[in-house]
């Protein structure tokens, strides 16, 4: 009993820090740019799939995949927040809504003429499959690797925005942007690293959840409930609220699948539910 319990706890925490990779930047930019960009996780579907790509028609080794998956999402998303998202700082929830909502089928529908409706194989290197055996327990090696992926990402952001130069301009733009375009400060500039910052994000953690969720043409709908459910627990703009909401969400998740696989498909809503009644602004939100 321990053991299965202490099995649940390591792999769901694995996989809450797989959705926090995926969500984080969207409470950054949702929260700071108070934009609603529902085509976050279409953007870690192109990240997963330049991943895919590399490793099996280039043979790139897999390490070397994750930084392009990020740039290639950063980037995409600069050419999209120049060409359309910037038309819409200002405008309704709803506008936001009805244009990044289509572009979600859009990337649906492009990734299913590229690529096909099929799952998207990935060949990991030897050192990342397998478990190791602690005490009898088998805990597996890839899983152990998100975690301190997740981990190192998390102090980083922190940081960066926190403790850097770039942060306290992102911080200034957001509080007044009248104020920090007198004091010199290109607000433009500032949300458009802001966008590829948060897009690159869920750009590796889509490359990174291949293994675990799979990758199809579908990953940029059916993650993005998920996603939304970590922002709202968490709090927007907050970090540590995502990486607490992401790590309850996930353990609950796989418990519920392990303990109460009859209703563990709703479980993870009915912990959402019961959060939100007790803090309607998130766990870590402020507004």
């Amino acid at each position: 009993m321990i053991g299965s319990f202490v099995g649940v706890l390591y792999d769901g925490f694995a996989y809450g820090m797989l959705l926090f990779l995926l969500s984080v930047g969207l409470s950054v930019t949702l929260g700071m740019m108070n934009f609603v960009n529902l085509a976050h996780c279409a953007f870690g579907m192109l990240g997963g799939f330049v991943a895919v790509t590399l490793i099996n028609d280039l043979h790139w080794p897999f390490l070397a995949t994750l930084p392009a998956a990020f740039v290639a999402a950063a980037a995409a998303s600069v050419v999209f927040e120049r060409v359309l998202y910037r038309r819409l700082y200002g405008k309704s929830d709803l506008d936001q809504c009805l244009l990044t909502i289509g572009i979600v089928f859009m990337s649906i529908a492009s990734a299913a003429w590229l690529f096909g409706t099929v799952q998207q194989p990935v060949q990991l290197p030897s050192w990342l499959r397998g478990s190791v055996d602690i005490m009898g327990r088998g805990f597996g090696v890839y899983r152990f690797f998100l975690i301190c992926v997740a981990l190192a990402l998390t102090g980083a952001l922190i940081a960066m925005l926190e403790f850097t130069r770039f942060g306290a301009r992102v911080r200034a733009a957001v509080d007044n942007q009248r104020m920090a375009r007198g004091l010199g400060i290109d607000v433009d500039r500032v949300f458009m690293l802001t966008f590829a910052l948060g897009s690159g994000l869920a750009g590796l953690g889509g490359a990174l959840a291949i293994d675990i969720t799979g990758l199809d043409p579908s990953f940029a709908l059916a993650y993005l409930v998920y996603v939304l459910i970590v922002v709202a627990v968490g709090g927007l703009s907050s970090i540590g609220g995502s990486f607490v909401a992401a790590t309850l969400l996930g353990v609950s998740d796989t418990a519920g699948k392990y303990y109460f696989p009859e209703i563990s498909s709703f479980l993870i809503y009915l912990v959402m539910v019961g959060i939100l009644m007790w803090r309607p602004a998130g766990l870590f939100g402020k507004r």
